[in-house]
């Protein structure tokens, strides 16, 4: 997507960066999906479940019987995470976006830690763990290459402005490309 312009036809498809996007709202302006509560349908079937904050130790660890405490020294605060039900793994979406160089810079060399974080946490339950940065087109400057090369080789994943839809593992609506 270009700043103050329109995005490609892809953007349908997935979950378009526009600052602070609400997967939620998201999903729910998709063809054949509804949102209800936390509960993501797509033809009227679960397929996922979306937490953010709070609400993912609040809601969803508290439903799994996991006590964090248990498993790790401090919380971890997702900007937001998508259960899968038809794949069984947690995506964990951490969104940054910058302007100016700053201290978010830094923060896209956590990922191996929290990814592993998480993964302690959700051991108990057998659910899989993807780490994903939504980034804005201001980390596609060359001076990110290493810190994205080091996000894949971590076994981490980004992708700018957008994530496709079949990459968290959801379904495409139909007639609508699923890259």
């Amino acid at each position: 997507m270009i700043k103050g312009g329109k995005g490609g036809a892809n953007t349908k498809t997935g979950l378009a960066f526009e600052g602070k996007t609400d997967l939620i709202i998201f999903l729910a302006t998709q063809t054949g999906y509804s949102v209800s509560g936390d509960k993501v349908l797509f033809d009227k079937e679960l397929v996922a479940r979306v937490f953010k904050k709070h609400a993912f130790y609040n809601v969803f660890m508290k439903e799994l019987g996991i006590d964090w405490k248990d498993h790790i020294s401090a919380q971890l605060l997702p900007d937001s995470c998508i259960f899968v039900l038809l794949n069984n793994t947690l995506f964990i979406i951490e969104q940054k976006h910058q302007e100016v160089s700053g201290s978010t810079d830094e923060k896209l060399q956590t990922c191996d830690f929290k990814r592993k974080q998480y993964q302690k946490l959700l051991a108990p339950a057998n659910i899989d763990v993807e780490y994903v940065y939504l980034l804005s087109d201001w980390f596609r400057a060359d001076r990110y290459k290493d810190v994205r090369d080091y996000i894949h080789s971590v076994h981490c994943h980004y992708y700018f402005e957008y994530i496709p839809l079949v990459k968290l593992g959801l379904p495409v609506p139909h007639g609508e490309p699923s890259a």
